[in-house]
Order: structure tokens, then C-alpha cells, then sequence
């Protein structure tokens, strides 16, 4: 599986879409209206983070209705991860790559 890390991680950089993330993560599925309700931001400044995350493959997307639905791509992140761990085998470093620490911003 190929990707672009740049653009997976510049996604991550932004603290709204690291939240979003974070969000998803503790469900299967999530419609963009409970995103929007647990945001409290506009319609289209969520389809702007949404796109950006879907666009590097770190978010799932799928139609139900009028609603879009959104889940992590497990596998994907999966995928980085491991990439990650192997970058860190290659250099020897014993110091942890990613701070466990929770997201905070969600309400």
C-alpha cells in the first residue's frame, strides 16, 4: 500500500482533523452530523477537513441518504504505523516516536 506520508501527516497537523480522527476512532462509524454536533463547526469547514483526510486515505467515506458516514481506515493506519516502526528499527533510536498523551478538544 502506497501513500503519501507528507500529506497524511500535514492532515494530522491540523488540531481539528487530529480530533476528528481521534473521535472516529472510538466508533465504528460516524454520520457528519454527530461530527458537526460534537464540533459545533460549519457544514462546510467539516467537508474541508473531511476531504483532506479521506484524500490521504486516513479516513474512510461512504453515502447513507443525504448523510455521509466516516470511519478510520484501520488498515491504512495500520500500515503507517508500521512503516513508522521500521524507520525507528533502522535508526536504533530507543526513544518512543509518538507521545501517547489523549487529544484533548472534544467535548
Amino acid at each position: 500500500m502506497e501513500y503519501n506520508a507528507v500529506e497524511c501527516f500535514k492532515a494530522l497537523a491540523d488540531p481539528i482533523r487530529l480530533s476528528i480522527i481521534q473521535r472516529l476512532k472510538d466508533d465504528q462509524e460516524l454520520c457528519a452530523c454527530n461530527l458537526l454536533e460534537d464540533f459545533e463547526i460549519s457544514q462546510p469547514t467539516l467537508s474541508f477537513h473531511m476531504k483532506k483526510l479521506t484524500a490521504c486515505g486516513l479516513v474512510n467515506v461512504r453515502r447513507d441518504g443525504i448523510w455521509m458516514k466516516y470511519s478510520v481506515n484501520v488498515d491504512f493506519v495500520d500500515h503507517m504505523i508500521e512503516d513508522l516502526g521500521q524507520m525507528r528499527q533502522k535508526s536504533g533510536s530507543s526513544t518512543p516516536l509518538m507521545n501517547q498523551s489523549k487529544v484533548s478538544g472534544i467535548r
